[in-house]
């Protein structure tokens, strides 16, 4: 392989998804209102939490850090998708491939530590009730989100600098909706074990140890509650915590299919479709799971409306 036809891409044609052409307009709307739903369900809880004293507390701290993440992570993948639909041509420039390949590994892994982040946060409250604002202090917290954002900007340069440094040959089709790491992979023309290495290590401390973790967590938490059975404790358990685990499982359990489980039946459209579930379906589920069920949430919104209607009257 010369030199000159390792240089040859400059750009990447992303096939995006197998849907037939007749079909193609009402997919579009139907992931535009996806993505819609997305942003404006995670902004509703940013500027309530921000605007709303009673929501200044730990949990509430990392929900707002969680929905700004959701909310740039499907802006990471979903503008790209949607205009691709629309195009003729769906292509992305190289440099463009790099930095959404970094975004999405950055924001991605951000959820991850922020999902390990609250369900700490409901162990201790519901665990040490009497001990929780000494234990979830403001320093703490902050401590918290701050290394969450520091230590997924490692993560996520060093996956993209490894991608960086490999060989793109004539072939630039990549049969996914963005530049993600494993097709590029098996589209790169050099050798790609040390990718592969770096994937399944770095992917056992930012994935599957976080995951347990949060595993650990609310199975302490159910523990806690059972031994004090009540109706409303039992209620109070599948209703959070089930719906809470559920998500946490659907964005971790494609995740590790994807990436440290990988199959020899796993097609395309399969692994597209996987990918498709965790970062466009979880942001736009996280909003209703964690908040908008919420009755500190609720009343939130009920203050905030009331005070605007109060202020347009006066």
């Amino acid at each position: 392989m010369t030199e000159e036809n390792q240089t040859v891409v400059t750009q990447f044609i992303l096939l995006g998804l197998p849907i037939p052409p007749e079909h193609q307009h009402l997919f579009y709307a139907l992931f535009l209102s996806m993505y819609l739903t997305t942003v404006l369900g995670n902004l509703i809880i940013i500027i309530l939490i921000h605007l709303d004293s009673h929501l200044h507390t730990p949990m509430y701290l990392f929900l707002s850090n969680l929905s700004f993440s959701d909310l740039c992570f499907s802006s990471v993948t979903m503008p790209k998708l949607l205009q691709n639909m629309q195009s003729q041509v769906p292509s992305i420039p190289y440099a463009g491939c790099l930095a959404q390949l970094y975004f999405y590994l950055y924001f991605a892994d951000l959820e991850s530590f922020l999902l390990v982040a609250m369900a700490y946060d409901r162990y201790v409250a519901i665990c040490f009730p009497l001990h929780y604002m000494s234990i979830m202090s403001p320093r703490l917290c902050v401590s918290l989100v701050l290394l969450s954002w520091v230590l997924t900007t490692f993560h996520a340069m060093l996956h993209t600098l490894l991608v960086a440094r490999l060989s793109f040959c004539e072939d630039n089709v990549i049969p996914h909706f963005f530049c993600d790491i494993s097709p590029l992979l098996k589209l790169s023309c050099s050798d790609t074990h040390i990718n592969e290495l770096v994937i399944f290590v770095m992917g056992g401390l930012v994935i599957v140890i976080p995951f347990l973790l949060i595993v650990v967590s609310y199975a302490r938490v159910v523990t806690s509650i059972l031994k004090v059975p009540s109706v409303r404790g039992i209620h109070k358990v599948f209703s959070t915590c089930g719906s809470h685990l559920s998500v946490v499982s659907l964005f971790y359990g494609t995740i590790i299919g994807l990436y440290l489980c990988p199959t020899a039946n796993n097609t395309t459209v399969k692994e597209t479709v996987m990918a498709m579930m965790y970062t466009v379906v979880t942001p736009m589920l996280n909003p209703f799971i964690y908040s908008l069920r919420n009755r500190d949430m609720k009343g939130a919104l009920a203050r905030v409306l009331c005070k605007k209607k109060i202020t347009f009257c006066l």
